[in-house]
């Protein structure tokens, strides 16, 4: 799997960052981390592109209509999450994304700067 960091994404991230639509939580990102159900949710009301944008990561040996083709999400299709970001961060540096755990940490730090506002 050749994952390649998605710039639409980080864009979007950092208007919602700018915009104050983030959640600065110190939970774990599995609780807020939108299951299957809730992204088959999201897809019946907006199309693949939308759905790509909370995404940081994508493989494009798979189809653009995929949920297969999208990794590392950092939101709950609301809000982009302190601890989603902490989660793509830490995964990407795991699997040896350096650019997307860069482009997540450059988030991380956007968000705890206007949250601490």
């Amino acid at each position: 799997m050749s994952v390649q960091l998605n710039p639409d994404a980080v864009a979007f991230a950092k208007k919602l960052i700018a915009d104050g639509k983030l959640k600065n939580d110190q939970g774990h990102w599995g609780q807020h981390n939108p299951d299957s159900s809730a992204e088959n949710k999201f897809l019946d009301k907006h199309e693949i592109a939308e759905y790509s944008q909370w995404h940081l990561g994508l493989d494009k040996s798979k189809g653009e209509d995929t949920k297969g083709r999208y990794h590392f999400p950092y939101g709950d299709f609301k809000t982009v999450h302190r601890d989603g970001l902490i989660a793509a961060k830490e995964r990407a540096a795991q699997q040896g994304y350096s650019d997307i755990e860069k482009a997540a940490d450059e988030l991380l730090q956007a968000l705890e700067k206007k949250a601490a506002k």
